[in-house]
């Protein structure tokens, strides 16, 4: 009884495997291809026009209104689109029921619970591995975008420095940069090359990706637009900014490293000191486990434990 909660857990990580599994199986050509060219290049070498790309793009990236309101499914698909996976809401349904089921089936073989708590872990590992997996992948891809930002922003200030209009400067861009960066500033450039105002198209991006210095520097180009100023200087001005707070997170974690590892090991610890006693000696609670304060004494331990991770996550989860 007291291994199910670790079945459990075991079952749920074999869940996230398996996604991970599928995922690069279905995709692990095109990520390879990626990598050297960003998604908006490699449509174009494939034949496909510019207008052609630009609504691939923009659908797989925007979606509609509509979809990301669906119940259930329309957070998963929000996810999947901050993580650039195309998905349907039909695939994702597919997806989902896919899971939940798979859940069910190694919960049936692994445990011996009833069918009803069966059914309620079932939803919840299937739902909350695919949830966890795609919001995973997606701060993955806004973390690298927020990593390329300073670069893009070098490579613009020194096209803007040998005479490149703001347009052109977004182009090169996207012609340079791998992705994330470079698919969704191709965007950008070819919403502009449309008719779009190019601060339009930018603060769609920034609404789009998460991240407060694309924001930044969306507010900056449209400052600049409306009241002038050298947009070079500002630009620059922006990536010092962005490298600066980087370099200094990078030393906040170096500095919290010990206190963040000495938490997960006091969190992990009793945990495991658990299991070595249920291993080495498997008869040591059958004494007290009759006893009317041994259940509300686990539970209480438990709830202390969730307590103590959620405060050494709070005590070195320093905000720069």
């Amino acid at each position: 009884m007291l291994f199910q909660p670790l079945i459990y857990g075991l079952i749920f990580v074999g869940v996230i495997a398996i996604v991970e599994g599928v995922y690069l199986i279905v995709y692990g050509k095109t990520l390879k291809r990626e990598k050297k060219v960003n998604r908006r290049l490699t449509l174009l070498q494939d034949g496909k026009d510019t207008e052609e790309v630009l609504t691939i793009l923009r659908a797989e990236r925007e979606g509609s209104e509509r979809v990301r309101k669906l119940p259930v499914i329309g957070v998963l698909l929000d996810q999947a689109r901050q993580a650039s996976i195309s998905m349907t809401p039909v695939s994702m349904t597919v997806a989902l029921v896919g899971l939940i089921g798979l859940s069910f089936f190694l919960l049936s073989v692994f445990t011996g619970a009833v069918l009803q708590v069966k059914i309620v872990v079932a939803l919840m590992l299937g739902y909350g591995s695919l949830y966890l997996w795609l919001r995973d992948k997606a701060r993955k891809r806004i973390k690298l975008f927020e990593e390329q930002l300073p670069d893009a922003l070098d490579l613009m200030v020194r096209s803007l420095r040998v005479g490149h209009p703001m347009t052109a400067s977004v182009g090169i861009v996207a012609r340079e940069m791998p992705d994330p960066l470079g698919t969704e500033f191709g965007l950008v450039a070819d919403e502009a090359t449309y008719g779009m105002d190019i601060n339009k198209a930018l603060e769609r991006t920034a609404d789009r990706m998460p991240v407060a210095d694309l924001r930044f520097l969306a507010i900056a180009m449209n400052i600049q637009s409306t009241s002038g100023g050298n947009l070079a200087e500002v630009l620059e001005g922006l990536s010092k900014v962005i490298r600066a707070r980087f370099k200094l997170f990078r030393k906040v974690r170096a500095i919290t490293a010990e206190a963040r590892w000495s938490g997960w090991f006091l969190s992990i610890f009793p945990i495991l000191a658990l299991l070595m006693v249920q291993v080495v000696q498997p008869t040591y609670y059958d004494d007290v486990s009759d006893h009317a304060l041994f259940l509300p004494g686990a539970i209480l331990t438990f709830i202390l434990l969730v307590v103590n991770v959620i405060f050494m996550r709070i005590l070195v989860n320093i905000k720069v």
